[in-house]
């Protein structure tokens, strides 16, 4: 069982392996009192008057308690992220990065602007760790590019791909948790999927394209598609033929 778990975590993509590991050992860690979550949670006046930069990462990394709600991110984490990397991101692990960064930045930002507007700020407030949020990013993005996938929900109903990101939104609800850290990871899904997949086709341009400091981070390997030898695509050329 043990190897078994050790070849499953090994051929996990690099960003899907590191994030998972990385939010494992901090909410474990929090969990036996060796982290304290005082010190991960997002506070923005820390941030910038402490320079407690550390808190826009650590804030993805912790899932709170370790119970049903925690299980059932971790698989989306570990199911969703990977399926995303090996698929749609398949040979540009940058770029795979770039979304996260990306979807993180606009977290951050919606949580920050929420906190200044009246009525909503409490609300906003009570925000402090944005990793479910991020989860259900990924879900959002892989159900927008697969919409036609069929899905079967704890064998109760099956529905198309398209729906997962409600279907697991009301399940989060029945189960007690907060919609509101699943509502804003739509949220930053839907402004990554528009900006990425359905703006170029609107105007041939690409806003997210990825840096290339970013780029230059990772070594990715050219995607090699294999074609049968003898088998020819095209006319062969013309000193071939009259030999």
């Amino acid at each position: 069982m043990a190897q078994v778990v050790e070849e499953w975590y090994k051929q996990m993509p690099v960003i899907t392996r590191s994030y998972l590991t990385a939010a494992v050992l901090t909410t474990v860690g929090c969990s036996l009192e060796i982290i304290s979550p005082y010190n991960l949670y997002l506070n923005p006046r820390l941030v910038v008057k402490q320079y407690q930069i550390w808190r826009l990462i650590t804030n993805f990394l912790y899932f709170r308690k370790m119970d049903l709600d925690f299980l059932f991110h971790m698989f989306f984490l570990a199911r969703y992220c990977k399926l995303l990397e090996e698929n749609s991101f398949r040979g540009r692990t940058a770029d795979f990065f770039y979304m996260l960064l990306f979807g993180a930045t606009v977290l951050t930002s919606i949580v920050l602007v929420g906190g200044m507007i009246p009525y909503v700020s409490e609300s906003f407030a009570k925000i402090i760790f944005l990793s479910n949020s991020l989860t259900f990013m990924m879900v959002y993005v892989w159900s927008k590019r697969n919409p036609y996938i069929h899905m079967s929900f704890l064998g109760l109903f099956t529905f198309t791909a398209a729906y997962l990101p409600w279907v697991l939104l009301g399940f989060s609800v029945l189960v007690g948790a907060s919609a509101w850290a699943d509502l804003l990871g739509m949220v930053a899904g839907h402004v990554y999927y528009f900006l990425e997949d359905v703006y170029p086709r609107m105007t041939g341009r690409r806003p997210l394209k990825t840096p290339s400091f970013i780029k230059s981070l990772f070594a990715d390997e050219p995607v090699v598609v294999a074609r049968p030898a003898q088998v020819r695509f095209a006319a062969p050329p013309i000193d071939e033929i009259r030999q």
